[in-house]
């Protein structure tokens, strides 16, 4: 009997991880150039195409670092700059990944009812997307940033390797779980922003940790702001957080395992929960 047979139940054996990682990884070319393709087209017909993505993010944290740089009355203008404008474009990229997660198979409804292409190939299509996303604007606001602090592109060679391995993992299989759960309960459409705002707010990104007082074991818990706040440190500082970032990716690891094994399971549930 083949590895794709029934078993002696009549039920089709569940898809390993390793198999699914390894069809994932065959097809990467794929996924990636249809991400292109869209990054591509999101910009079509403008002057300045993809600049646009570090812009807007320059412009935000121009705006907030004025006003919020007044409301804490913060002593070190510069540092504070670099501390948020860090922190503004890693969050951008981890609140879109995760908001966009809940409808991502009702987005592809069409093909999943009429292509036979395992689910993941979705996954991996919107992850390169936001990763692409993500680079164009990140490298861009990090040169801004380096007048202020002129060692940020050093540190993020040296050092940023670590810290962004663990974003780009994260950004993969939480959406995927998120998503996969918005498949089922539709009320996550509706709650995943709100709670994302939550998050926002309560995270130490426009301000100091310490400002949170006896609310700061918040962030401690946070696992949206414990994968962003070793990359600021990182760049900002020049050192690894090497407890921090091992724990972070073995973690990943799980998480990574963890929502691959459930996608198998609930890949021939989906085409009827959407």
């Amino acid at each position: 009997m083949t590895a794709t047979a029934s078993t002696a139940s009549g039920r089709p054996r569940r898809e390993s991880v390793r198999r699914t990682l390894r069809d994932a990884w065959r097809s990467r070319r794929v996924w990636w150039f249809t991400a292109t393709a869209r990054t591509r087209a999101r910009f079509a017909r403008t002057t300045l195409g993809s600049f646009w993505l570090g812009l807007s993010n320059l412009f935000s944290i121009a705006v907030l670092a004025a006003v919020y740089g007044t409301v804490f009355k913060v002593q070190n203008f510069t540092v504070y700059v670099v501390y948020l404008g860090l922190g503004l474009v890693v969050w951008n990229t981890i609140g879109a990944a995760v908001s966009g997660a809940p409808n991502l198979f009702e987005h592809n409804r069409d093909h999943l009812h009429n292509i036979n292409l395992h689910p993941m190939f979705y996954t991996l299509e919107e992850w390169a997307f936001q990763l692409q996303t993500f680079l164009q604007s990140f490298l861009m606001v990090l040169l801004a940033l380096s007048f202020f602090q002129h060692n940020l592109l050093i540190n993020l060679l040296l050092w940023g390797w670590l810290p962004l391995l663990n974003l780009f993992l994260f950004l993969y299989w939480f959406p995927m779980l998120t998503c996969l759960l918005g498949a089922r309960f539709r009320d996550l459409y509706q709650l995943v922003p709100i709670v994302l705002q939550l998050v926002f707010l309560l995270s130490p990104i426009l301000y100091d940790k310490k400002n949170l007082g006896a609310m700061a074991w918040t962030a401690n818990i946070n696992p949206l702001y414990r994968i962003l706040s070793p990359i600021r440190h990182t760049l900002m500082a020049g050192e690894v957080q090497w407890g921090v970032g091992l724990v972070l990716l073995a973690a990943n690891a799980l998480g990574i395992w963890i929502a691959i094994r459930l996608l198998n399971s609930e890949r021939r549930n989906i085409p009827f929960l959407i």
